[in-house]
């Protein structure tokens, strides 16, 4: 299935998504790397406020390139990084904040699929190497938080997205991962590749 989603979205929609299904998103979305997951949860641990709301945004593995101009920030590239680094602590991060969707390349572990069904999350798969692409959906940048000292690409940043896509959903609210059911196919393959190699 494909849907239009806009931000924010409660759980009972995300609950309604399944792996496989085409998302296309608006609204807001705020990129978050290593740095940035470390730096809020040590924030709100210390009982100091996140000046904007998780919950309400779609969470961006990404570490945006953005220019500065006389009349604001300008958005050049919004690719994806790879997921799996904030895998040790995605899953606190998730129950902490609830944000309803998260969008990187290349899957998480089986910490944050239990915490995607807990808290009523997905993660979506965005293509990598396309974050020109993915940078003519930001139609404005809201705001950067912590910009020093964490710089650029480890910054915060709130972008506001329109159609925002595809998205194709690989880990769903309801235990279900796309890389274990493609698992044993990409073995297969592999053994396949290997022994045509050996000849």
């Amino acid at each position: 299935m494909e849907y239009r989603q806009t931000l924010p979205i409660d759980e009972a929609v995300v609950r309604r998504l399944h792996v496989g299904d085409i998302l296309y998103l608006s609204g807001p979305v705020f990129t978050a790397r290593d740095a940035a997951h470390h730096l809020m949860l040590e924030r709100f641990e210390a009982g100091q406020p996140v000046p904007f709301d998780p919950s309400k945004m779609g969470l961006f593995h990404c570490g945006p390139i953005v220019r500065h101009r006389k009349d604001g920030w300008q958005i050049v590239a919004a690719g994806p990084t790879t997921s799996i680094r904030m895998e040790p602590f995605e899953a606190r991060f998730l129950e902490t904040f609830r944000p309803r969707i998260i969008i990187g390349k290349g899957g998480m572990g089986p910490q944050t699929q239990a915490a995607l069904q807990t808290t009523g999350a997905v993660y979506a798969h965005y293509t990598g190497g396309a974050g020109a692409l993915a940078a003519r959906s930001v139609t404005q940048i809201k705001a950067v938080h912590w910009l020093d000292p964490l710089g650029m690409p480890e910054a915060v940043w709130v972008f506001d997205m329109r159609n925002f896509g595809p998205l194709l959903v690989t880990m769903d609210s309801h235990g279900a991962s796309l890389y274990e059911q493609l698992e044993p196919t990409i073995a297969e393959n592999m053994k396949r590749l290997l022994a045509h190699i050996a000849e």
